[in-house]
């Protein structure tokens, strides 16, 4: 079983935007190439979320040319996140601004939690923890935001409307019941594998260890290099640390988040979470002098 890749406390991933126009495919430090909403909230949350109050919005569509987005698709992503309450609009004179609102906050705190924890949290105990619904067709949207949150707090279904995570995930499912309103549809298991079966057997039926493993090689191949390397310019410093978060912070959504008794961790993942985690450090100020140079208004003579 091999799960659909996504932030799943990454707000901008709960509705397709199957018409968005995404040509960022063709350019090279994509494991999986973002959609332009993807690339908007990584953008703020990486340079202007404990900076800034706000961002010009000719700036984000400078910035989101550099990874192969069209001006066009990029405004319709601006506006479709203002439509979704995920972003926020103003205006100074003729000059058009944008800034997070409180509740993306909440939702990439919740996502800095996951991703900058992983692997220092993995269960390795016989608990278990259950969640089947009875949402159908008619709640189709119900359904995939309920499925990407879920698979952020490291579950993976075994059938369409059964999921499973290793250890007791009560706190943050029940919550998460609530916030979208599901809870009623919903029935919470939280218990232990008996003697006689093996919880390591359900996680390798439920996740694709392999092309976990695979996918973390493939992380450390693409940004090993730079890791404790000099960058050449701001710009380059900018790209990297973008592609680096975009591509880390779909790990949560894949990695079971259990010890080695239950999955002998491949070496790539401890080293790949070195290399984040250094890289992510080493590249902040360059990467932020990029980001609020594009992003000047004054530098870039509007009024």
């Amino acid at each position: 079983m091999n799960p659909r890749v996504g932030n799943n406390a990454d707000p901008s991933s709960e509705e397709s935007e199957d018409d968005e126009l995404n040509i960022a495919g063709t350019h090279a430090g994509w494991l999986e190439p973002p959609q332009p909403q993807d690339l908007v909230l990584t953008l703020l949350a990486d340079n202007v979320r404990n900076r800034l109050d706000k961002v010009w919005s000719g700036g984000l569509v400078r910035l989101l040319s550099e990874f192969g987005f069209t001006t066009g698709a990029a405004r319709v992503a601006l506006a479709r996140l203002v439509r979704r309450d995920l972003i926020a609009r103003s205006k100074e004179g003729r000059v058009v601004y944008y800034e997070l609102t409180e509740r993306t906050e909440r939702l990439l705190k919740e996502g800095d939690r996951r991703i900058f924890t992983l692997g220092q949290d993995d269960c390795d105990d016989d608990g278990i923890t259950v969640l089947i619904h009875t949402l159908h067709e008619e709640h189709r949207l119900e359904r995939a935001r309920l499925a990407r949150r879920l698979r952020f707090l490291r579950f993976s279904p075994l059938q369409d409307s059964i999921w499973i995570s290793a250890g007791n995930r009560q706190d943050d499912v029940l919550p998460l019941l609530v916030e979208l309103n599901v809870a009623e549809y919903c029935s919470l298991v939280i218990g232990r594998m008996s003697a006689d079966t093996r919880l390591q057997s359900l996680v390798e039926r439920a996740w694709d260890l392999p092309a976990l493993g695979k996918r973390y090689e493939e992380f450390v191949s693409l940004f090993g290099k730079y890791d404790g390397a000099d960058v050449v310019d701001d710009a380059t410093a900018f790209r990297t640390r973008t592609q680096l978060m975009h591509n880390f912070r779909q790990f949560p959504s894949l990695d079971p988040g259990v010890g080695k008794t239950l999955w002998p961790h491949p070496k790539s993942r401890a080293v790949a979470i070195d290399i984040f985690g250094r890289t992510y450090r080493d590249l902040a100020e360059p990467a932020h002098r990029h980001f609020d140079d594009v992003t000047s208004v004054v530098k870039a003579g509007v009024r």
